[in-house]
């Protein structure tokens, strides 16, 4: 290490931490999946499993990898590497997150782009005068054309890169403390529409109501995959993050408040989604398509729709940057942290890569090379028709191999490989919770690797 840690960066206060977290787990998994995992595993029941598996299985993996950061003050590498031994295996985990940051942000972008082009068409009156019919088959024209597909994930990760260029103080934490609270006055601006729609107690009763009848074991590990997944872990951000922190910061009761908010968005998105499907009797169940399919038909029959589509698609658009930002900040650091360099040749190579290692993703719904053809290729490794294009196939990658081995490492790693007076120095250090110490390491133990090894077996179709 050649850097001060005034020169590698830090927080400017615990509050710009808990946001530039917070937004860093609140993205498109809360204001896109969630509602619609939700819709077709029944509503109540499985939002109350997801909440059990936030406390008991996110929450304590979350405090861990925020505490690795904060105690070693480096990236992931370089924080495995400092707490084992030299060329310990372990230092592949941290590996494993850079590399994951590189893969999730190249198509993540992509997704983020049809945000902000649903934005444009909004705004333009693109949906006005549209049968249902017809703005359905929008966002198969969207996904299909590769020029614009391509502008708008180039014009993305300009916007990401010239964030993370103005460091963790000016850049990550000025750019959080805008967007979060923006976030979340768009989000209480819809709620408050949605509670005046006839849909909303229907709404409320599908969302809180203990209903069983979609209720399957796939739903129990669904709920508990995206409980891991939503708070950004297994991926190196919450330990980049923890690493810009005090060592005298309360890392246990930053966790939960991350926690709480990252799940207060989603119930939130729940809230904003569903009064609008069942006033208009469109089917909660509707999967990956209800935002960009349903809810604009929805929203074109409103009145006043053209702007709230425009708001909420801005809310997308807002989700997925802060998102964004954590994931390029995991690849800078490394570069800054382990080879000296200076933030903006970090930033501008590492953003240069994902952006070029995100078109074939771009391209992957109009092209042959990236898209039937590629998927056809695969099949001979997924199966006849089981084939996947190079967006789905990053996506499978990041999503079921990537994220559940870096949080299995990450939890094993602190629970079992980190010395004792370290593990609970790190853990009570500025903590007013401290006495949750005991029952944090049972967690991390016993309960965890068991649970993230049970959504990695599901995700790959053992079980």
């Amino acid at each position: 290490m050649n850097q001060t840690a005034a020169s590698r960066g830090e927080w400017n206060s615990r509050m710009g931490f808990i946001l530039a977290a917070a937004g860093s787990a609140v993205g498109l998994g809360n204001v896109w999946k969630f509602p619609y995992i939700t819709g077709e595993n029944g509503g109540g029941l499985f939002v109350l499993i997801y909440l059990v598996c936030i406390a008991l299985v996110g929450l304590p993996i979350l405090i861990a990898e925020i505490m690795l950061g904060r105690s070693t003050q480096k990236s992931p590498v370089g924080a495995f590497r400092a707490l084992s031994k030299k060329g310990s295996p372990w230092v592949s985990v941290g590996w494993l997150g850079v590399l994951a940051a590189f893969v999730i942000l190249s198509f993540y972008s992509v997704v983020a782009g049809w945000a902000m082009h649903y934005i444009y068409l909004s705004i333009s009156g693109a949906f006005d005068g549209q049968s249902a019919e017809q703005i359905g088959k929008v966002f198969g024209a969207v996904y299909s054309d590769t020029g614009l597909n391509l502008g708008w994930h180039v014009g993305f990760m300009i916007i990401t890169m010239g964030i993370v260029l103005g460091g963790v103080k000016g850049g990550v934490e000025r750019a959080s403390r805008i967007l979060m609270p923006l976030l979340m006055v768009m989000m209480i601006g819809l709620l408050v529409k949605a509670i005046t729609m006839e849909g909303f107690g229907p709404a409320a009763d599908f969302v809180f109501g203990l209903h069983t009848d979609k209720l399957t074991s796939a739903s129990v590990l669904e709920a508990l995959g995206h409980s891991f997944f939503t708070l950004s872990l297994g991926m190196g951000a919450m330990l980049t993050y923890g690493s810009y922190l005090s060592r005298q910061e309360d890392i246990v009761a930053s966790g939960i408040i991350i926690s709480i908010f990252d799940t207060g968005i989603a119930l939130l998105a729940c809230l904003v989604l569903f009064p609008i499907t069942f006033s208009y009797g469109m089917e909660p169940s509707a999967g990956p398509g209800l935002v960009f399919a349903s809810i604009p038909i929805a929203f074109s029959q409103m009145p006043g729709g053209q702007v709230l589509s425009a708001v909420f698609f801005m809310l997308l658009t807002f989700a997925a940057l802060t998102s964004a930002i954590s994931l390029l900040e995991v690849a800078a650091a490394y570069f800054i942290d382990e080879r000296g360099w200076s933030r903006s040749k970090a930033t501008l190579t590492t953003g240069g890569i994902i952006l070029a290692l995100g078109v074939p993703s771009a391209l992957s719904g109009g092209t042959e090379m990236f898209g039937s053809g590629f998927a056809s290729a695969t099949a001979s490794v997924f199966g006849e028709g089981h084939g996947k294009n190079w967006f789905d196939l990053f996506d499978y990658l990041a999503s079921n191999w990537m994220l559940p081995l870096g949080g299995m490492g990450i939890a094993l790693f602190t629970a079992w490989r980190v010395s004792d007076r370290a593990r609970e120095q790190g853990f009570k250090a500025g903590s007013s919770l401290s006495g949750m110490f005991w029952g944090w390491i049972f967690l991390l133990r016993y309960i965890v690797p068991v649970a993230v090894g049970a959504v990695f077996l599901h995700a790959i179709g053992l079980i």
